[in-house]
């Protein structure tokens, strides 16, 4: 008698079948996280590709090659040297006498006051601070390189097209042939923009630099690293090897990991009604900075550094209190040390997370037009986010190129911090 299970398909033809979907769907399915992944690196490629051809030619900058005679008749005509008088000399003339000698042919009072238009027109405070530094330039013949215009520079770059209608350019033909005539004489040429790494905010665009902003971001760095980290990393040590396991830590710990999800903006509030408004601390400060970054960095080293601290196996503390130690001997001596690089790990995360914030730093006031680069963490002062927050606001083609290339420096320093965040807990990571 035949069986009738025998003429029915076979178990495992019915599970190769089912198994070739399954495999089937498992290449979908890593198609789909390839195509993802692909599409997300061509994006961010797209992004810094953009980025950083809008603003590496920012990193050079225009400049003329003038022969400036100190004239003791324009800066000190009374012979009279002190800083007062020699401040306020007109030495926007010794800009006039050196620009009209390369063009002896442009006798034209409105074409004259083009040919200034060449030259940045905060040319002469250059002058006048080599005079303020160094008196006995008067009477002297120097041949100086002057920052050029925001406009020539662009016109230099390419920025503004010659093939446009004149009508259309803010650069007229005859500027443009004054430009050339200057370029065959070797006297415009550009060279690597100094000025822009050293240099505070200007409202003109080829004097502007974000070395006052670097400087404000390092002032509240600092003070975010010296109040963060120990906070953060002492609190971390208690909730993990002290704390009793009840209600209260329960609610410790779900508002430490609610508050690494609350928008910065909140802490930025939280600093303009405490710190500003109740204590009475100075506005666009990096103290007052720190302080509100602190408060946003605090949770992210809490957790990286409990996280630290679980992944030490608890044999150590055991064999620590094996020997004799105290609880509080083998957390020093045993614990800490072999957390401490996750704990740095996480310190360096919140600072780079600290270093791109800016809607906590724009509620405090941080968004001042500062000049001066600050001597202190009690001086007014801006930040490199914010910096860039203001110069996109701004209007002129100048400040696009400026603005690309201070989020070209943000990025490498952001990238490098992670980068060495990466290492160190490459380098001293232990498996157990």
């Amino acid at each position: 008698m035949n069986n009738p299970a025998s003429t029915g398909p076979k178990t495992v033809d019915i599970v190769n079948k089912t198994l070739e979907k399954r495999y089937a769907a498992e290449r979908r399915f890593k198609l789909y996280g390839l195509t993802a992944v692909t599409i997300g690196i061509i994006c961010v490629a797209i992004l810094f590709i953009s980025i950083v051809f809008k603003g590496y030619t920012a990193f050079w900058q225009t400049y003329l090659r003038l022969d400036i005679h100190f004239s003791e008749e324009i800066i000190a005509p009374d012979g009279e040297r002190d800083a007062e008088t020699l401040a306020e000399a007109e030495y926007q003339e010794l800009i006039q006498e050196s620009i009209f000698k390369l063009f002896p042919k442009v006798t034209d009072d409105e074409d004259r006051s083009k040919l200034l238009e060449i030259p940045s027109s905060s040319s002469s405070f250059i002058l006048q601070r080599m005079v303020l530094n160094d008196p006995k330039l008067i009477g002297q013949k120097r041949t100086l390189w002057i920052p050029t215009s925001s406009d020539i520079d662009m016109l230099v770059k390419g920025y503004i097209t010659r093939d446009l209608p004149e009508a259309d350019r803010k650069v007229k033909n005859q500027t443009i042939a004054w430009v050339d005539q200057l370029v065959q004489q070797n006297r415009i040429e550009q060279h690597f923009n100094w000025n822009f790494f050293t240099k505070g905010d200007s409202r003109e665009p080829e004097l502007a630099g974000i070395g006052g902003a670097i400087t404000g971001s390092f002032y509240t760095l600092l003070v975010t690293l010296i109040l963060s980290f120990p906070i953060g990393v002492l609190a971390a040590i208690y909730l993990e090897e002290f704390a009793p396991v009840n209600i209260w830590t329960d609610i410790i710990e779900v508002n430490i990991n609610n508050l690494a999800a609350v928008p910065s903006v909140v802490f930025g509030l939280l600093g303009l009604g405490m710190f500003i408004n109740f204590f009475g601390m100075p506005r666009s400060a990096p103290v007052v900075g720190g302080l509100v970054l602190a408060l946003v960095t605090l949770p992210t080293i809490i957790i990286a550094s409990r996280a630290a601290l679980k992944s030490i196996p608890p044999s150590i503390r055991e064999a620590a209190l094996g020997v004799g130690a105290s609880k509080m001997q083998a957390i020093l001596h045993h614990v800490i040390p072999l957390a401490l690089p996750g704990m740095l790990t996480g310190a360096i995360i919140g600072m780079a997370r600290a270093l791109g914030e800016t809607a906590p730093l724009l509620m405090i006031g941080m968004v001042a037009f500062i000049v001066d680069i600050p001597q202190g963490i009690f001086d007014p002062s801006a930040v490199l986010p914010v910096q860039i927050f203001l110069w996109a606001d701004s209007p002129e083609r100048g400040f696009v190129e400026k603005t690309s290339a201070a989020i070209i420096v943000l990025l490498a320093f952001l990238i490098l911090m992670n980068l060495a965040a990466v290492i160190l807990r490459k380098r001293f990571e232990r498996r157990w």
